[in-house]
């Protein structure tokens, strides 16, 4: 329903462009689609394959975290490889890893450290995903492309959950068993997790077909050495480069703290249905999927509105964001909680899509897109090992829920105000 309000509600592009792109940037969209929408059912497989194993609970955290660490350890290294050839194959590959994440749980390896090479090549496809964007379209296009890729993504993310869910919800999973088995043949998928994995993996193979359908654009700043001092080297090099240009400091700080806050995000809303509304971590779970419905609407309000050049002036909306958090604080309404939701998503959606392709703007000129997707990833990721370890200080210390948000919107609030009052001069489209 989503996907399917994005595509009515797009302008396509211009009927001057050649249809071979236009054809090639829906065909990155399927692949990035369906891709996403096996990350996410993935992550419910994984979980409940955890459970079948009889795993101590607090695997479980520890689960999405091992997913997590290829995006920081990796990042001096996945840049490079996504700059080194067509991104369209660089993706087919990291589809692959995927799969062999897959196959390892199934094999029986153990779900965290399987689920951490699907990490790995989930590592490896975002600097591809992202960068290959500004090597198809021309700058006036990013914002548009972005709020396409990100609408998808938060499409995939809420159907790889009810996926996910289905697949593994008992009274579903014992009738699609029955005819899985083809006589005299024995699979060996016997079990709900084990026949969501196999499902995940028909949707990476999707998602690979389409891989293979991207076309072929001239390889832009190639690394000069595949030795990993080097690339490290090289690394350390882009992100003190990125950090350090103004309009790339402002963009990578602004998805940085998007990013951080929203993983902390979907823990507080999880905390404040319990006491607010008395719900369950399934209904919480529930809940937390009007923000991605909120984020879909402010990435179609972006692409319409904003203007690659005029990027930096969406900042006061990170602003309002970390200000309307503060509003969950009085509501005890199970309707009220869903519409504010879907303005928190919004709000953010509209402010992170322009950031996000403004710095895949100056990224691709300074050093490559793919360098630039890596050091933003890397950044983003350490965010989520911050704030969620801020989170749990609180929750140590014995935060209320109306203190833990407190803290939570005015640090937003206040880290994007100090950002705006340094670059909010640099909006200048002679800057860019």
């Amino acid at each position: 329903m989503i996907a399917a309000i994005i595509f009515s509600c797009y302008k396509t592009p211009s009927s001057t462009q050649p249809y071979n792109v236009k054809r090639g940037f829906y065909t990155i969209l399927a692949a990035q689609f369906f891709s996403a929408l096996a990350d996410n059912a993935l992550l419910f497989a994984a979980i409940a394959l955890l459970k079948q194993v009889n795993a101590p609970s607090w695997h479980t955290p520890i689960l999405q975290q091992a997913f997590i660490l290829s995006f920081i350890f990796l990042a001096p290294f996945v840049g490079a490889f996504a700059d080194s050839m067509p991104k369209g194959r660089v993706m087919f590959i990291s589809n692959g890893i995927k799969m062999l994440g897959c196959l390892a749980m199934l094999a029986g390896v153990n779900p965290l450290l399987a689920y951490g090479v699907a990490g790995f090549g989930a590592a490896a496809y975002s600097p591809a995903k992202y960068g290959i964007l500004t090597e198809f379209l021309p700058p006036a296009r990013l914002v548009w492309a972005n709020s396409w890729m990100e609408g998808l993504t938060v499409a995939a993310i809420i159907l790889g959950a009810v996926i996910g869910g289905v697949l593994i919800t008992p009274s579903v999973a014992d009738v699609m068993l029955q005819w899985w088995d083809i006589p005299l043949i024995d699979t060996g998928i016997d079990t709900p997790p084990e026949l969501a994995i196999c499902v995940v993996l028909a949707l990476y193979s999707v998602a690979a077909l389409f891989n293979l359908y991207i076309p072929r654009v001239p390889i832009e700043h190639k690394s000069l050495s595949r030795n990993p001092l080097f690339l490290i080297k090289d690394f350390s090099h882009c992100f003190k480069l990125l950090w350090k240009d103004p309009l790339g400091q402002v963009s990578l700080a602004v998805t940085t703290l998007f990013w951080g806050a929203g993983a902390t995000l979907r823990l507080l809303v999880l905390a404040w249905a319990a006491v607010a509304m008395h719900y369950s971590i399934g209904d919480g779970a529930k809940l937390t999927a009007w923000v991605a419905v909120g984020i879909a609407i402010g990435a179609i309000l972006a692409a319409r509105f904003v203007k690659l050049e005029h990027a930096v002036r969406v900042i006061p909306v990170g602003i309002a964001m970390g200000l309307v958090v503060l509003m969950m604080i009085p509501v005890t309404s199970p309707l009220l909680a869903v519409l504010l939701l879907i303005v928190i998503g919004a709000l953010g959606g509209f402010f992170v899509v322009p950031m996000n392709a403004l710095l895949q703007h100056r990224g691709h000129l300074l050093m490559g897109a793919g360098r630039s997707i890596a050091v933003q990833n890397f950044n983003e990721n350490i965010s989520i090992f911050l704030m969620l370890g801020l989170y749990a200080l609180m929750e140590s210390l014995d935060f209320t829920i109306t203190s833990t948000i407190l803290v939570f919107g005015m640090l937003m609030a206040g880290i994007m105000s100090l950002l705006y009052k340094k670059h909010g001069h640099d909006q200048d489209s002679g800057r860019m």
